[in-house]
């Protein structure tokens, strides 16, 4: 599966942490982006450096950063943003999904 259709866009500065990431990480690694059921909205996003692509996972590609949603996942994640945010409180992550009509305040889980 490729990323043509699916809207799913990294921005500039999550290509850069991407690459930075993976950098430290044996060759061919990609980072995974994941839906699990939980936290504290129903939802959460999982995060995880990942060598192998199933033949169902998407691949989004820019800037040499390479990531991996599987495909169940990916229904919960059709026309989000995944971006890299340096503030205040952290550097972390950041996906802006419109399906979600909830998020909690770390932004790491949401609802439906």
């Amino acid at each position: 599966m490729n990323a043509q259709g699916t809207d799913i866009v990294i921005t500039a500065a999550a290509a850069r942490r991407i690459g930075e990431i993976l950098a430290g990480e044996p060759a061919g690694s990609m980072l995974r982006i994941s839906v699990n059921g939980g936290g504290c909205s129903g939802f959460q996003y999982g995060f995880d450096i990942d060598a192998e692509r199933a033949a169902d996972d998407l691949l989004v590609e820019k800037d040499g950063a390479s990531v991996l949603i599987d495909e169940v996942s990916l229904q919960y994640l059709k026309g989000s943003t995944l971006d890299f945010v340096d503030d205040l409180i952290g550097q972390s992550f950041k996906i802006d999904n419109p399906q979600a009509t909830a998020s909690c305040g770390c932004g790491t889980s949401f609802s439906l």
